[in-house]
């Protein structure tokens, strides 16, 4: 199948962006790409966020299967997960596969799944400082962020706060801390064990998307897959 010149382009770019990102893994552990997820992509993601009944999003929790427990001290946010069900969800999904694969090529991480949510804040709410996992206790390895928030300035709030206890301080990062300004398009991807993180309070409506590269914790030949 030849590829139209659009299609080329749309792929160069993706392919310029996953080697920026694994580059920065590799020499940083993270990695931020302001409003780098292609337009037509992110435009799709933002209608169906947007237009999702309420009743689709449900509060969001801390901790997994048994442990899974609703505790609006550390977060308040809404959460939806995503699926092939609609034309937004397949297009996410298999741009994120594409990341996936460039990066087992790329740093031979072995990732074998992915799992993500669309997440609202509304005016107000917040998520206390955590980690997405722990050393030795999950299998979520790489940990990403998008944005999907419109004429966002740095009076509505809703920051993400990076916190990198080993990086020197520098014009990106201050006193350790990485601050990140939800922009529509924005990626974030972070190894998931290394780095705390908290979102500050919004002061309007914010739109993300949150997801987790996973590996195959498999026992006994029974595959461990999302959830």
């Amino acid at each position: 199948m030849q590829l139209t010149l659009a299609q080329t382009a749309h792929s160069d770019g993706d392919n310029a962006l996953f080697e920026s990102i694994a580059n920065d893994i590799v020499e940083k552990g993270y990695s931020i790409s302001p409003c780098a997820l292609p337009d037509d992509l992110s435009s799709l993601l933002l209608q169906h966020i947007t237009e999702l009944p309420g009743e689709d999003f449900k509060r969001a929790g801390i901790g997994r299967a048994k442990e899974h427990i609703i505790d609006e001290l550390i977060r308040t946010d809404e959460i939806s997960w995503i699926t092939s069900n609609s034309e937004a969800g397949s297009s996410w999904i298999e741009w994120s596969e594409s990341l996936q694969a460039y990066l087992n090529r790329r740093l031979f991480l072995g990732l074998f799944s992915f799992e993500s949510h669309f997440s609202h804040y509304a005016k107000g709410d917040f998520y206390k400082k955590h980690k997405d996992a722990f050393k030795g206790e999950g299998n979520r390895v790489l940990s990403v962020v998008v944005y999907l928030n419109q004429h966002w300035s740095a009076a509505d709030g809703g920051e993400l706060v990076i916190y990198d206890d080993k990086s020197p301080d520098s014009s990106v990062v201050d006193q350790n801390i990485i601050t990140v300004i939800p922009n529509f398009g924005t990626v974030v991807v972070f190894l998931s064990e290394e780095f705390p993180h908290e979102v500050l309070p919004a002061r309007r409506d914010r739109y993300s998307i949150a997801g987790w590269f996973r590996l195959n914790n498999s026992i006994a030949n029974n595959i461990d897959p999302p959830s």
